[in-house]
C-alpha cells in the first residue's frame, strides 16, 4: 500500500472521491477548479503523495492529483471540515471519456460512504496508464 522513497519517507497513494449521489459532478471538467479535497475525517494525507480523482455517480477515474499541503480543520463546517491543498497533473476534461475505476482493481461499493481511500501501488500504476491513454488518444 505504501512505497518508500529513496529518503526513506513512506509515500501513500489514494483515490480521492469527488462528487456524491446527490450531488454529482458534470460531464465537463475544469482542471483550473480543481484546488482542494474536503473530508468529513482527518485524513492522513501528506504533501508529496499522489492520488486519482474518483467521480461518484459515474463510477470513473479521471485525474492525477498532488496533494500539496497539510490537511486544515475548518471548526465553522459541521460537515467535511477537514481540507488539504490539491494540484491537477493531469485530467480528462469530459467524463464520458473517463475509464471506469473498476478498470484500475478498485470497485465502487468498497468507497461507499468514503471521501478517501488508500491504493495499492499496482491499483495506483493501473489507473495513472488508464488516465493518460485517454489523454493520449484525446490529443492525437
Amino acid at each position: 500500500m505504501a512505497l518508500v522513497s529513496g529518503g526513506g519517507v513512506v509515500i501513500t497513494h489514494w483515490l480521492l472521491v469527488r462528487g456524491r449521489g446527490d450531488e454529482p459532478l458534470g460531464r465537463r471538467v475544469d482542471a483550473d477548479e480543481i484546488r482542494r479535497h474536503s473530508s468529513s475525517k482527518r485524513p492522513s494525507v501528506q504533501p508529496g503523495e499522489l492520488a486519482i480523482l474518483y467521480a461518484a455517480v459515474w463510477q470513473a477515474i479521471f485525474g492525477v492529483v498532488e496533494v500539496t499541503g497539510e490537511p486544515e480543520h475548518d471548526p465553522v463546517r459541521r460537515r467535511w471540515a477537514w481540507r488539504f491543498p490539491i494540484r491537477p497533473l493531469a485530467v480528462v476534461e469530459d467524463l464520458h471519456d473517463a475509464p471506469p475505476v473498476e478498470a484500475a482493481g478498485v470497485f465502487p461499493q468498497s468507497l461507499w460512504r468514503h471521501s478517501h481511500i488508500r491504493l495499492s501501488q499496482e491499483q495506483f500504476e493501473s489507473a495513472h496508464r488508464l488516465i493518460e491513454a485517454v489523454l493520449a488518444r484525446s490529443s492525437a
